[in-house]
């Protein structure tokens, strides 16, 4: 059964940023972002370089970059986009969540 969004996508931009990271680092270009509890909104966003995919992730790919996303988290962040942005406040890596209720200034918190 096929759906009309993808459960979550990663832009070119962020794509880039990955990919430039994982060269400095020396690691695969796959970026985790995982929900934890916490943040000023009840839920927070965690990025970090992933080795590999989990068995249960979901992936996206954008430019030979991958997105994984445990299942969990998923139900938190299904249908969001993530973009990096650079800002005169500064760069970083952006959800756009439709799940999410509100969020807070810092962009990396958020509640359903």
């Amino acid at each position: 059964m096929a759906t009309a969004f993808p459960d979550i996508t990663l832009t070119p931009s962020a794509a880039a940023r990955v990919a430039a990271i994982a060269v400095r680092q020396n690691k695969p270009a796959i970026l985790r972002l995982a929900v934890d509890g916490g943040g000023c909104s009840g839920f927070q966003y965690k990025f970090e370089l992933a080795d590999a995919p989990a068995a249960e992730d979901t992936t996206a790919e954008t430019d030979g970059v991958r997105l994984v996303v445990d299942a969990i988290s998923l139900d938190l962040v299904r249908g969001a986009s993530v973009d990096y942005v650079e800002s005169l406040g500064g760069a970083a890596f952006r959800v756009t969540n439709p799940q999410a209720a509100s969020g807070c200034g810092c962009g990396s918190s958020f509640s359903v």
